[in-house]
């Protein structure tokens, strides 16, 4: 496809191609997603121009979802291909229990339970599903550790799309129910999300199918930006100074800090340092475990963790997220399956705020960094929450139960002692 053809959906968009982010090399908007050149790669590069014409007051006067962010995204201007369950604009809740708990002074969460199918998926899938209608797809797919299942799987069924997804077949069971109530197709692979990741690269080179996470990709991860777009508007159109973000394939961490820079490059903020922080659990950390070895390498690991929307063993973007973190001065850690239902449970006693097991890495690895004296706790900080508890009972469920069991009379509750 080049830029002649491209489809009229595209004449509003300020991307303008897509780049290598090794090598340079640029190529027309289309359903690509590797450079022909060096196989690294390709992300959307935009027109600067097109970008200055944004204003805070134009995006103030937007819809209250991502898409008040439309002329920073590189799909969906076009409402007849746009793709729209409302993600977006979720809660940034000032943290002030779990800011004492932590012995910090200023603590916000990016609550993301709050989207429509309560995780940022929804805000990548999205702009995925609205470039795949502007490019022609009828059929959307994508490999799946459960949330971008959900997602892709509700977005679908509202856009009128065909969907069919793939997880690991142990999934958590709240996460299989969730895909599948939207009547589309889902299919369990006997394997992790890695052995999944490489059937869908087959089936993307056979079939017509825009793969949200393999062929539309470079314009599926921006949606990730809008996470920092929010943030910022949100705290009155200011920087935090640290943020903390949970990692899998390490695009979410890449897209916020891009998305500040774009920010402060079309001066919506002033400029102003922000350290970023990368999460993970100890039983697959395989960026957290380069970042503390110096390496500038990924090594792919096989993952072995409750934290199964984190369960990347081979991070895509790995490499891009050392980048942020080194260049901005900050850390990365990683937390075991302890750690990680002792955050859950500390956000949600502190807060009110049950997070999926991603939430509980994020938690306990700010703990730890705290601990090792590499989060500053005076500086305000923002930590990303990015999916619902409901959606992994079982990591707290023997942990947690009723008080007390009794008969329902007056004396056996006396007996408690709860008077």
């Amino acid at each position: 496809m080049t830029t002649l053809d491209l489809p009229a959906a595209f004449a509003d968009s300020p991307a303008r191609a897509l780049v290598c982010r090794e090598c340079g090399h640029e190529v027309a908007l289309s359903p690509v997603h590797v450079c022909v050149e060096c196989f690294a790669p390709l992300e959307v590069l935009y027109d600067l121009d097109k970008l200055r014409s944004v204003t805070r007051q134009g995006i103030e006067a937007g819809p209250h979802t991502i898409w008040r962010y439309a002329g920073l995204l590189p799909a969906g201007q076009d409402l007849a291909t746009r793709v729209d369950l409302g993600a977006g604009m979720t809660p940034l809740r000032k943290a002030d229990n779990l800011a004492r708990a932590l012995g910090m002074r200023t603590l916000w969460v990016k609550d993301d339970s709050a989207n429509p199918t309560h995780s940022f998926k929804d805000r990548v899938v999205s702009v995925a599903l609205s470039a795949a209608r502007a490019f022609g797809y009828t059929t959307v797919s994508c490999a799946s550790t459960g949330n971008l299942a959900n997602s892709v799987a509700a977005h679908a069924t509202q856009a009128g799309l065909r969907a069919v997804v793939f997880i690991p077949n142990d999934l958590e069971q709240g996460k299989v129910v969730q895909t599948a109530v939207y009547g589309q197709t889902l299919v369990a692979i006997e394997g992790n999300y890695d052995d999944v990741n490489r059937l869908c690269s087959e089936i993307a080179e056979n079939e017509e199918w825009a793969f949200v996470n393999v062929n539309v990709r470079p314009y599926y991860a921006e949606g990730s930006k809008t996470l920092g777009y929010e943030v910022a508007e949100q705290l009155g159109w200011r920087l935090p100074q640290q943020v903390v973000v949970p990692m899998a394939s390490g695009s979410l961490l890449t897209k916020i800090d891009k998305a500040f820079g774009e920010l402060t490059k079309l001066g919506l903020v002033e400029d102003a340092p922000v350290k970023v922080y990368g999460a993970q659990a100890t039983g697959c950390s395989p960026i957290a475990t380069a970042f503390e070895n110096g390496w500038d390498t990924v090594r792919p690991v096989k993952p072995d963790t409750i934290a199964r929307s984190l369960a990347i063993g081979n991070p895509a973007d790995g490499p891009y997220a050392l980048d942020a973190v080194r260049r901005t001065g900050g850390a990365m850690g990683h937390v075991s399956d302890e750690q990680v239902v002792e955050g859950i449970r500390l956000l949600a006693s502190t807060e009110g705020l049950f997070a999926e097991t991603a939430g509980g890495v994020t938690v306990a690895t700010l703990r730890q960094l705290l601990e090792r004296g590499q989060v500053d706790p005076d500086a305000e900080t923002v930590l990303y929450n990015t999916g619902d508890g409901l959606k992994t009972l079982d990591a707290v469920a023997g942990e947690v139960g009723p008080t007390a069991t009794i008969a329902p009379s007056y004396s056996a509750f006396v007996k408690t002692g709860l008077a």
